[in-house]
């Protein structure tokens, strides 16, 4: 009899554990931790950590209750198959929410995965413009799209670097070529002429054939629609093949590592190009206190797009928070209608998910570091 008084107040202890047992929301990061864009992958993987842990050291509650946020981190390689298969993982994980991915050609055919299995999705760095055209309800981006960076770009060029004779190449991946197309459009002008249009892949090494021609036509500005681990070495066999021309490119090509991966090609003010994003005045000096905590977190520097990473989590957090529940369907009306002051400024959608007034920001190379030319709205 004893024993069964045991058991049961056993079972009770038990139960009013459970009972109490602190909820998990899971939210999924995707990006390239191997491959070559691996150091921008790491980076992304990073700051996601960092703003998950900082959740839970503040005590993360939603209605009242007090919940752990884990991150569920895969590895996409950049490549869409592998892409898919981890979109695919974390949907049968039952994450609430997902951050990521970070190339346009793994984000686009993983957003679809997610779209069907009813999940939100936020991309800090995705540009291409598919993305939110498929006019997938739950897929946000806190950075503009390629319309307006490509653009903006293609305006500069003529505009304000004069270029009259323009070669473009692109790796023929999802973001580059969007990027390139969209930099086409933008290079209107009287006497502009493209002179050149080659293509590349995202793993080549060897760019002496396209460079060979390009250099027969002249070209005063060379427009790269790619990544930075294909840019530098690209810089570098350029001006082994005396090319001189200034070389543009997106936000693929404009992170710290250009000037290591291109060495002395990367020159003094040769290459321009625009990053998804930034700030400027008051909004600084909030950046660089980001800049900072993430050093004395991760003991490494940001590298491109750490601080979109972590205002996607953050706010996706706080739409959680204000619909009070973690499920996707409940606080998706909530991101709808957001108004976040994040580390990279104020963060609304419009309704096609696409951040609203985006900015870009305009950087050259000085001493084989990265220099702000300006921020544009």
């Amino acid at each position: 009899m004893r024993l069964g008084i045991g058991l049961i107040a056993f079972a009770c202890t038990l139960a009013a554990a459970g009972a109490h047992a602190q909820q998990v929301v899971k939210i999924g990061h995707v990006g390239p931790v191997s491959g070559p864009n691996a150091h921008l992958g790491k980076d992304n993987e990073n700051a996601a950590r960092m703003a998950i842990d900082e959740l839970n050291a503040r005590g993360f509650t939603l209605n009242g209750q007090k919940v752990k946020l884990q991150l569920l981190a895969e590895d996409d390689g950049s490549d869409p198959k592998q892409g898919t298969a981890v979109a695919q993982k974390l949907v049968d994980a039952r994450v609430n929410g997902i951050v990521g991915h970070l190339n346009s050609g793994t984000t686009v055919p993983a957003s679809k995965i997610y779209h069907d299995a009813g999940l939100v999705q936020i991309s800090p760095a995705t540009t291409a413009t598919q993305y939110t055209r498929q006019k997938f309800p739950g897929a946000f981006r806190v950075v503009a799209n390629d319309a307006k960076l490509g653009g903006t770009l293609g305006r500069y060029a003529v505009e304000t670097l004069k270029a009259k004779n323009i070669a473009i190449i692109d790796d023929r991946t999802t973001y580059g070529q969007g990027v390139a197309q969209e930099f086409a459009k933008g290079v209107k002008g009287p006497g502009v002429r493209v002179v050149a249009k080659e293509f590349t892949t995202a793993t080549a090494t060897d760019y002496t054939a396209i460079l060979t021609k390009i250099r027969g036509a002249k070209p005063d500005l060379v427009f790269f629609g790619g990544m930075d681990s294909v840019a530098g070495p690209m810089l570098k066999q350029m001006k082994t093949l005396g090319i001189t021309a200034k070389f543009m490119g997106g936000d693929g090509i404009c992170t710290e590592a250009l000037g290591r991966l291109a060495g002395d090609a990367v020159g003094e003010n040769k290459v321009v190009c625009a990053e998804a994003g930034g700030v400027k005045g008051a909004q600084e000096g909030v950046m660089a206190d980001f800049r900072t905590r993430f050093k004395q977190k991760t003991g490494a520097e940001v590298q491109l797009y750490a601080p979109y990473v972590y205002d996607s989590v953050m706010v996706m957090a706080a739409a959680m928070q204000n619909a009070k529940s973690a499920d996707p369907a409940r606080y998706l009306p909530e991101l709808k209608r957001i108004k976040y002051e994040g580390v990279t400024g104020t963060i609304q959608f419009d309704p096609s998910g696409d951040i609203q007034n985006g900015a870009l920001t305009l950087f050259t190379y000085k001493g084989g570091k990265r220099s702000r030319i300006d921020v544009i709205r």
